[in-house]
């Protein structure tokens, strides 16, 4: 019994002691860095967080897109189908919905008109038709408007909207972007001061379709060397899309998609024996407490 005791006395304690998380060395660009190991959960979330939003990157320009494009395919279709015979139509042979034959039947329809507008029987025939609806007071000028502003989009000379610029508005300070498109004509000039002005458009955010048109001298004007589109783009966002930062925007997918793979990425370029420690520095909570189990 005495001995029995006496090795009980001498048998040291096995008791559990808490172990403290093992910390993770790094090298990094200013030396070795002592890392704490993240919890397992927050990891994962965040992991999980940077993969949905960089496919969100991918997958919603694309969506959007996709989506505006067969909308005016079938918006066209819807609006040349009432004018093809019934014999003529795809749908009429076909089990199935051929988008876009209404699409390509408008624009043979377009090209045609217009290569029989350019010889001499066609223009007669536009003038005649001009003459006609010159006589009408109430279609006359929306007729004039309206071709007056389809000549100047499409024409190839036209100068529409091709020059960006800044103007000091709505107060000192304060800068607006404006598109302009021509300097004034001379009887608007001759009511003008002595000084160049520049007829400009300054659309509103973030429906560009409505906005201010007025005459200003070209020297406030500030032009920009960046395009109309850029231009457009930077309005209708607000300008949170800045001009010149579609190189940028790859670099921050790839910065989302290497926070995302960073915690694979390091637990892999650590050590064998360091691997070890980080994974069991996560798997001691697991046994309750933190403790260590008795030998």
């Amino acid at each position: 019994m005495t001995s029995l005791a006496q090795m009980n006395e001498s048998e040291p304690n096995l008791t559990s002691v808490p172990v403290a998380p093992a910390q993770t060395s790094v090298v990094g660009p200013q030396g070795p860095a002592l890392v704490k190991p993240e919890p397992s959960h927050h990891a994962l979330v965040s992991r999980l967080r940077n993969y949905f939003l960089t496919g969100l990157i991918l997958v919603g320009p694309l969506y959007i897109t996709i989506s505006l494009t067969w909308w005016f395919i079938n918006w066209v279709d819807d609006l040349v189908r009432p004018f093809i015979p019934v014999a003529y139509r795809p749908d009429t042979y076909l089990p199935v919905h051929v988008p876009g034959s209404g699409l390509i039947i408008a624009f043979a329809a377009l090209t045609l008109l217009g290569f029989l507008t350019a010889n001499l029987v066609g223009r007669k025939l536009v003038e005649a038709g001009e003459k006609l609806l010159n006589r009408m007071p109430v279609v006359r000028p929306i007729y004039k408007s309206l071709k007056q502003i389809f000549e100047t989009l499409f024409a190839k000379t036209g100068s529409s909207f091709r020059r960006v610029a800044l103007v000091e508005f709505p107060s000192p300070g304060m800068w607006s972007l404006v598109f302009l498109s021509q300097s004034a004509s001379a009887d608007i000039a001759a009511h003008l001061p002595d000084t160049e002005h520049v007829a400009a458009f300054m659309p509103c955010t973030p429906n560009p379709t409505t906005g201010f048109f007025f005459y200003v001298p070209r020297r406030d004007l500030i032009e920009l060397d960046i395009t109309v589109e850029a231009a457009m783009t930077l309005l209708m966002s607000a300008g949170m899309a800045q001009p010149g930062a579609a190189a940028d925007q790859q670099k921050k997918l790839s910065a989302l998609a290497d926070a995302a793979a960073w915690p694979t990425r390091r637990s892999s370029t650590l050590p064998q024996h360091r691997r070890s420690d980080a994974l069991r520095a996560r798997r001691l909570p697991l046994l309750g407490g933190g403790a260590r189990p008795r030998p």
